[in-house]
């Protein structure tokens, strides 16, 4: 009966000390748009315009262990009031996570994911633009790490609590950032 008990803790050790999986399992454009609205009138002017660049990730669950994540750049060359050109790709990709605690999903899908998805969404855009008959935007590299501690900063700043009385009469605040995305308020604390 001994051996039984410490060959299952063997197996509860071994199957708790799963390796991490993280594999790309495809990666493609899905969407794209280019708009030249002044053409061909644009082509003849030589003014040097003014690129504006938009960045934003999102990420969301494909199925178990699986998640999209699309990285969206918007590019828009303005002369004056004039749109010069204007493109958007909507770079994604899937993949497949496994074996990783919940506490590092966000930092992955938000901060790993994007890293990867970058630098060919900056390959169709700077083909875009140069397809159109522009000379191509080589867009600098982006710091993902950085852009998502500077958007938990502003979320920490913002944040909102949920005050829940429990059955016993006690109080607890929780964040309701961290209700949204578990669905949970501190139940433990409740009894």
């Amino acid at each position: 009966s001994s051996d039984v008990c410490s060959s299952d803790l063997r197996i509860f050790r071994m199957s708790e000390a799963k390796q991490a999986i993280f594999n790309i399992e495809k990666t493609y454009v899905r969407d794209l748009s280019l708009e030249v609205p002044n053409a061909p009138h644009v082509y003849l002017e030589s003014a040097t315009p003014e690129v504006q660049i938009q960045l934003q990730s999102q990420a969301g669950v494909v199925g178990e262990n699986v998640y999209e994540c699309v990285v969206t750049v918007t590019v828009t060359a303005k002369s004056g009031d004039k749109t010069i050109f204007l493109v958007e790709v909507k770079q994604a990709g899937i993949f497949h996570i496994e074996n990783v605690p919940d506490s590092d999903m966000e930092p992955i899908l938000s901060i790993a994911c994007p890293n990867i998805l970058f630098p060919y969404a900056r390959e169709v855009v700077s083909d875009a633009v140069n397809r159109a008959g522009f000379p191509p935007v080589i867009l600098a590299p982006v710091n993902f790490e950085a852009v998502y501690q500077q958007r938990m900063a502003e979320m920490q700043a913002r944040e909102q609590f949920i005050l829940t009385v429990c059955a016993n009469g006690y109080g607890k605040l929780s964040s309701a950032y961290e209700y949204r995305r578990t669905g949970q308020i501190g139940r433990a604390s409740c009894r």
